[in-house]
């Protein structure tokens, strides 16, 4: 059982997602956790690089044929433009301001969830309308494994702070659920920086060819 103290902005820590040894404990699991994360996509990067291009035959589709520059990019502004929202969420927590904290933790969802609906659309015109299919190919298995492994934990980011808003809704911020909303604001980092890599060795070298 935790006791809630009750604090002001004067008497708030500096660093309260540190302040207690179970918040230090959080912030070194989420450590852990993020390097097996790193591996796990190390892994599927060099699995995409290995089966690039990789058809069945000469007419079957490849990167330069499917990838669409301008979305990518128009994806890749948002996702990184929902990083920047986090991070001011974190500055209205470390400050104190439980609800203009949550505003901008409302504002990078909203922003995740236009990624999210940018990214299936990209996945409906590649398999709809050009026929590019989950089994088309290696190359193909290759590409939605990997992109798609990061939109599903591009979901889950997404419910891990939707959770947390609604269950600390009427709590307010104490030390207790502090550490909570800055791991998960570090997670989306790492979301964020995934894509980042993604854009640059799936499209833009997708383009190149």
């Amino acid at each position: 059982m935790h006791v809630e103290e009750k604090f002001t902005p004067k008497t708030w820590p500096e660093a309260p997602e540190k302040a207690t040894l179970e918040g230090k404990n959080k912030f070194l699991g989420f450590w852990f956790f993020l390097g097996g994360e790193t591996v796990l996509f190390a892994s599927l990067f060099a699995t995409y690089l290995a089966l690039k291009d990789k058809v069945p035959t000469s007419k079957d589709l490849i990167s330069t044929d499917i990838f669409e520059l301008p979305l990518a990019f128009i994806m890749t502004m948002v996702l990184l433009t929902s990083s920047i929202t986090s991070v001011y969420a974190i500055y209205h927590m470390k400050n104190f301001h439980f609800k203009k904290m949550q505003a901008w933790l409302l504002v990078t969802v909203l922003l995740g969830l236009t990624f999210l609906g940018l990214e299936i659309y990209e996945f409906w015109h590649y398999t709809s309308g050009l026929g590019f299919g989950y089994t088309s190919s290696a190359f193909s298995s290759a590409f939605y494994t990997l992109v798609g492994f990061h939109g599903g934990h591009v979901v889950f980011g997404l419910g891990w702070i939707i959770a947390l808003m609604v269950r600390n809704s009427k709590r307010g911020l104490n030390l207790f659920n502090a550490p909570k909303f800055y791991v998960a604001s570090l997670y989306w980092h790492f979301i964020d920086v995934v894509w980042v890599f993604i854009f640059t060795v799936v499209y833009l070298m997708g383009m190149v060819g």
